[in-house]
């Protein structure tokens, strides 16, 4: 499948950097200000959200269904809007709302396209980084207009790999998940967003990113980046219902996807 198969992809393309750029300043607006939201927490108390979350979600559903009344909507906030398009948007108003609260600048705007099931768009914004990640279906990968292409010869033992973990997931099946990977002779980093993590695996600067139970709007935006960037992922239950649900999330670099489908038992 190629992008001049499907109609309207370039359009949406172009709309998502634009809306991402704009959500993203919105998000760093709030950013600046952190001290002033009310901070309030969802399963757990490492698991938070704010008015910003929500608003900058609002924003991109509003831009979305203005330009494509047509294309569904799923955003972590306010959950699934079904459309009649074949489209459905993926969005993660701002993926590391941890870091984001307690002043860290890992965090990032995420928004993905899905096509009958298939993700064909990823943009991903690191306001903090002035950084803009793009991806189409057949168009490349870029970062910030420059085209993204992933070295064969960097695997998990001479790169650096990325792993999150919640409280979904067994505190001894992280620790073993860990062990694995230092047994197999790699090294890891966890900067508390699974999307910038992805897209860092679309730039090279990670070999890989592996979570054992991540959302779609977390990942969906990043998997499109990493295939386009000459990457693999790991493929994600998209169909009716389980597109709402948590599933095991890895992406990987060429060098790198037998050893981290081995760690990961994928």
């Amino acid at each position: 499948m190629t992008s001049h198969v499907i109609s309207g992809l370039e359009a949406r393309l172009a709309l998502a950097e634009a809306v991402a750029r704009e959500a993203g300043e919105v998000a760093l607006d709030y950013f600046r200000k952190r001290e002033t939201l009310v901070i309030e927490t969802k399963r757990d108390p490492q698991d938070v959200v704010s008015i910003a979350d929500r608003e900058v979600e609002n924003l991109i559903r509003a831009r979305f269904h203005q330009a494509y009344p047509g294309d569904g909507v799923l955003g972590e906030e306010y959950g699934l809007e079904h459309g009649s398009s074949g489209f459905t948007w993926v969005v993660d108003p701002i993926d590391g709302t941890s870091p984001f609260v307690n002043g860290m600048p890992n965090w990032c705007v995420s928004i993905g396209l899905l096509h009958d099931d298939v993700p064909v768009l990823g943009v991903i914004s690191a306001p903090c980084h002035g950084e803009l990640y793009a991806a189409a279906l057949g168009m490349g990968a870029t970062l910030n207009g420059k085209t993204l292409t992933l070295d064969p010869s960097r695997n998990i033992r001479n790169a650096v790999t990325g792993i999150g973990a919640n409280n979904y997931v067994a505190p001894a099946f992280v620790g073993k998940m860990v062990e694995s990977l230092l047994d197999a002779g790699g090294n890891f980093v966890r900067n508390g967003s699974g999307a910038l993590m992805l897209a860092y695996v679309a730039a090279g600067r990670l070999v890989g990113y592996y979570e054992p139970y991540m959302h779609a709007w977390d990942c969906m935006a990043g998997y499109c980046l990493v295939k386009e960037a000459g990457g693999w992922y790991h493929p994600f239950p998209t169909q009716g219902e389980m597109l709402t649900k948590g599933a095991p999330v890895l992406a990987a670099a060429p060098g790198a996807i037998e050893d981290l489908r081995s760690i990961a038992g994928l």
